[in-house]
């Protein structure tokens, strides 16, 4: 089965984080995968979450342990990307012969963009509705979860969307809000059950809470302290999250 495009281009673009994916199989931890891919802990579970949400499925399975002690392998999905990179390393070693001079390689560069948007959740267009002078994108996650996203119409010629296409949803962190069980829904906002996985605390700013959706893909947001406390929020909380349709944006393989 082919890799989604934007895995693909992003495994091409990231080649330190394909070394984790490899030191990950030879080593079986987070921690030392970390180090050997001069990578912090904390910025090897952002690059883990962003790849499995990328993926058709995780391609890294992760056991629970303390701050350091927790286990990792990777899996089927994991090992064949694995594979697809070496392959691909001989193709662009190709492309690079082939360039005609070094604004050939500027001008791709410039055609890949990276986004700061900590969560990318892939999912297809199930419908578009027109809405005025807006369309609301309706999209079918992983696992039968569903959100809704509201763009220009602009955004939606340019981008060329269309029901069953695959695209990815762009959520910065801040634009999330954390739900106790019995708090309110905000209506018309998209609404996802969510597990905690960790939580990363700093001293006089907001907590780093990274949540597992039913799916098994990850968001990240942030939550006040006196919040968490009041709710006793602690790793393997429930909690929902919910987000304004107009807060996701979407991207689509160049």
């Amino acid at each position: 089965m082919p890799l989604p495009a934007l895995l693909t281009q992003h495994i091409v673009r990231r080649p330190q984080r394909i070394a984790l994916l490899q030191h990950i199989a030879e080593q079986g931890s987070i921690t030392r995968a970390a180090k050997s891919a001069g990578m912090s802990y904390k910025a090897a579970w952002d690059a883990i979450d962003e790849l499995n949400n990328l993926a058709a499925s995780p391609l890294v399975e992760r056991s629970v342990g303390g701050r350091g002690g927790g286990g990792a392998k990777l899996s089927k999905e994991g090992l064949r990307v694995l594979r697809l990179y070496q392959r691909l390393q001989a193709l662009q070693a190709q492309i690079l012969e082939a360039a005609e001079d070094a604004s050939d390689l500027d001008l791709l560069g410039r055609l890949m963009l990276r986004t700061s948007a900590r969560n990318q959740l892939q999912g297809r267009i199930q419908a578009i509705q027109p809405e005025g002078q807006y369309d609301r994108i309706c999209l079918a996650l992983a696992g039968d979860l569903n959100i809704e996203a509201l763009i220009t119409r602009d955004s939606t010629q340019r981008l060329e969307l269309a029901p069953g296409a695959t695209v990815i949803a762009l959520i910065k962190a801040g634009w999330l809000t954390l739900l106790a069980p019995q708090e309110q829904l905000e209506e018309g906002y998209n609404c996802l059950q969510a597990r905690v996985e960790s939580l990363l605390a700093e001293p006089s700013s907001p907590t780093e809470v990274r949540l597992t959706l039913t799916n098994g893909q990850t968001l990240c947001t942030f939550a006040e302290p006196d919040w968490l406390d009041y709710h006793a929020v602690v790793p393997g909380s429930e909690l929902r999250v919910q987000f304004q349709p107009s807060y996701v944006l979407i991207g689509t393989p160049a």
